[in-house]
């Protein structure tokens, strides 16, 4: 896997986010210790999510709920 990590931001839930574009795969590790990966995810949508005002809306507005994941 070559993982992309996001640039540095400030959120109060999300401590890290990366992306592998050749397997489309999401990974978001939160503050919690809880880490998710989604799937399919779309590099065009990464883009979106790495210029949000806010990671943890853009999250629940546009990750959540539209792709499949797994708790890892």
């Amino acid at each position: 896997m070559a993982w992309e990590e996001f640039p540095q931001f400030d959120s109060s839930n999300i401590q890290a986010i990366r992306y592998d574009p050749d397997q489309m795969l999401l990974e978001v590790t939160f503050k919690n210790g809880g880490i998710y990966e989604y799937f399919d995810v779309d590099a065009r949508v990464i883009e979106e999510f790495k210029a949000s005002d806010t990671m943890g809306g853009f999250l629940a507005k546009r990750i959540k709920g539209h792709y499949r994941y797994s708790k890892v």
